[in-house]
């Protein structure tokens, strides 16, 4: 039960059956922050140091933010719970390796304070803080945004860039897989990736459906679409695919209850993120798929939640 209820007296049951667990909010999220260790270590192995002063302005800049929010509101501080820290490392994830930090500090107040706080804080936001904050500076600073360093600092194309370009060399699907790749800081190592999307499923911490069905249904409407089959490994582990498949699109807040419910939502974020890549002008739609499914979520869940006594007889 929610402290707050118990200090106001207030006191809610709902339906059986009433299961018991040993989980807490607290314990979920350092499993997120244990599987995020991986691509963590490949962004600053692959672009420097630089990417840990990124993770550390966005966690500061999350957790501050939450402490003061929760103080002027006079609310009880939650930041013991690591979600705030959850958001800042996947924020640092989806910034390039040279964004300033006074950006990626604009936009982890941005994701804590509006995208979280003024709705009702953890369990209220109706979508992903990083990913809303990601569009943010994105729609506010699209050069910051969009100029990607490569592990050698050089600024180039990323892999998307070239397949919706049709110019320019792919890389070799081994450094794609590795990291060694321009791009995001925490997207371009999809083993490191993939490692910890094993882990939180090892875990129970996330429902593997979502992932996998995302991920398989992508490419399969990417090829619906017209994109040639030997491509699809270039859009599987380039981009946020990934990233998003594992740590975003499974968010507890925003995401559907039932089983049902998340085949639907990954359904629904792979067909969003095909049509942006094959027929859009964006190289990437990880980001807007998983968002616009957040929208959705109320309506699926109306749509798949069953009855609390069983199905409406006819």
């Amino acid at each position: 039960m929610d402290k707050n209820m118990r200090n106001s007296g207030e006191y809610f049951v709902s339906l059986a059956p009433h299961i018991r667990s040993g989980d807490t909010v607290q314990r979920i999220m350092l499993d997120v922050i244990i599987a995020l260790v991986p691509a963590a270590i490949a962004s600053v192995y692959f672009f420097g140091f630089y990417s840990l002063a990124i993770l550390a302005v966005a966690i500061l800049s999350c957790v501050g933010s939450e402490y003061v929010f929760q103080k002027l509101m006079h609310k009880p501080s939650q930041i013991g719970d690591l979600s705030a820290v959850v958001t800042g490392i996947l924020l640092a994830f989806n910034v390039p390796a040279q964004a300033p930090l006074w950006m990626v500090a604009f936009g982890g107040i941005f994701a804590i304070i509006i995208v979280k706080e003024c709705f009702g804080g953890i369990g209220g936001n109706f979508m992903n803080p990083a990913l809303a904050a990601r569009v943010m500076l994105m729609a506010s600073w699209p050069k910051y945004m969009t100029t990607y360093l490569d592990p050698a600092g050089m600024t180039g194309a990323t892999p998307l860039q070239i397949l919706k370009s049709g110019t320019g060399e792919l890389p070799q699907l081994a450094d794609m897989a590795t990291g060694n790749i321009g791009g995001v800081i925490g997207e371009t190592c999809a083993i490191a990736l993939l490692l910890g999307g094993i882990y939180l499923i090892i875990r129970k911490v996330i429902d593997w459906r979502t992932p996998v069905v995302y991920i398989l249904a992508t490419a399969i409407f990417l090829m619906i679409l017209g994109i040639k089959p030997d491509m699809i490994p270039y859009e599987v582990l380039g981009g946020g695919l990934m990233l998003g498949a594992f740590f975003m699109a499974t968010d507890y807040s925003s995401s559907p209850m039932t089983k049902k419910g998340r085949l639907i939502f990954a359904l629904g974020a792979a067909f969003v993120t095909a049509l942006i890549r094959a027929k859009g002008g964006m190289p990437e739609g990880v980001s807007y798929s998983i968002l616009l499914m957040n929208v959705c979520t109320p309506l699926i869940d109306k749509l798949t939640v069953g009855e609390a006594y069983g199905p409406k007889k006819a």
